[in-house]
Order: structure tokens, then C-alpha cells, then sequence
């Protein structure tokens, strides 16, 4: 399975932060939703994936909204390292 290769390097990259961190959890959503956006690709009628995708992204944006009230910083690394958004020069 792709996950266990995927969570090794997340652990080698963060080895003080455990799996069920805010940060870890971020990571894993997206790496589902990459997933699960390619299948839907090929496979444009399969609305089941698509409910899914929908609640995992919901999922995602309300760990981000908490990440970026608890710590701007590593709020805004995540975003650019994930390449999530698109960064607002200002």
C-alpha cells in the first residue's frame, strides 16, 4: 500500500511529532485528496468518491483554520511545502 512508505518520510522529516499531530493529519488528508482526484479523472460519474473527497477536503480546511489560529508559522510552512495555495506576495 502507498501509506506506509508516505508516513516513513513524514516520520524521518518530523521525528518529535507523533501521527496523530495537527500537522501529520494535513499531510495524510492530502494525500488522499491527490489520490483521490486522479481517480476521479478517469472516472467522472463516481459520486461516492466524489462525497468522499468532498468531506475530507472539509476535513482538511477545518485542521488548517485551527493550524493557522494555534501557529501562523508552521501554519504557513505547511502550506508552501504542500504546495496548497497559491502565496499571496505582499
Amino acid at each position: 500500500m502507498v501509506k506506509n512508505p508516505f508516513i516513513s518520510v513524514i516520520s524521518q522529516e518530523e521525528k518529535d511529532e507523533n501521527r496523530g499531530s495537527t500537522e501529520f493529519q494535513i499531510v495524510s488528508f492530502t494525500n488522499r485528496i491527490r489520490r483521490l482526484t486522479s481517480h476521479l479523472e478517469l472516472h467522472k460519474k463516481d459520486y461516492l468518491s466524489q462525497r468522499g473527497l468532498r468531506k475530507i477536503l472539509g476535513k482538511r480546511q477545518r485542521l488548517l483554520s485551527y493550524l493557522s489560529k494555534k501557529n501562523r508559522i508552521c501554519y504557513k510552512e505547511l502550506i508552501n511545502r504542500l504546495d496548497i495555495r497559491e502565496s499571496k506576495t505582499r
